[in-house]
């Protein structure tokens, strides 16, 4: 029987133990080019290993998923962290889990404003992207390089993520 799941709001402190929430946070905040820029510094890292890998920028348009929505995988990449920025401005849904042996476990989902993006740690199970209203395109800062970096894990049961709207 699939197991229902709760949508939490994306938070910094909630979502720490999988990677780091970026958005503009006025504490990194400096003015620049003459004040008429606000740069918001180091808001996440991007973590590599490899030899000859590099740092890749993307855009990756994600369809909007139907809810509610039947879970049945997560995947991870040993090699690198990824994040997603919504270029758009719709919201979104970032799906996590912890590790549970070299598996994933129990999933969590946070709903994210269009101004929220995602540092996914090296190795943290992901679903991948999840629109939620309409056709959205991603800033996605990637790992391009030699190596298997993508680990496919699927669940017994599906979990059901209910309409986060």
């Amino acid at each position: 029987m699939p197991h229902l799941l709760t949508i939490e709001p994306l938070t910094e402190a909630a979502f720490a133990p999988f990677g780091t929430v970026i958005e503009a946070d006025p504490a990194s905040m400096h003015l620049i080019n003459g004040g008429s820029t606000e740069r918001f510094h180091a808001l996440a890292y991007a973590d590599m290993t490899g030899d000859g890998a590099r740092v890749i920028i993307n855009i990756f348009r994600g369809q909007p998923r139907s809810f509610p929505y039947r879970l049945t995988m997560m995947e991870r990449h040993p090699l690198g962290s990824q994040s997603f920025s919504p270029i758009g401005g719709g919201p979104w849904l970032a799906v996590v889990a912890p590790d549970d042996g070299g598996k994933p476990g129990l999933p969590r989902v946070f709903l994210a404003t269009g101004s929220q993006g995602v540092n996914y740690g090296r190795n943290v199970w992901h679903h991948p992207l999840m629109a939620v209203d309409a056709v959205s395109d991603f800033l996605v800062v990637d790992r391009d390089g030699p190596g298997n970096n993508l680990v496919e894990v699927f669940y017994d049961e599906p979990f059901i993520i209910p309409n986060p709207v």
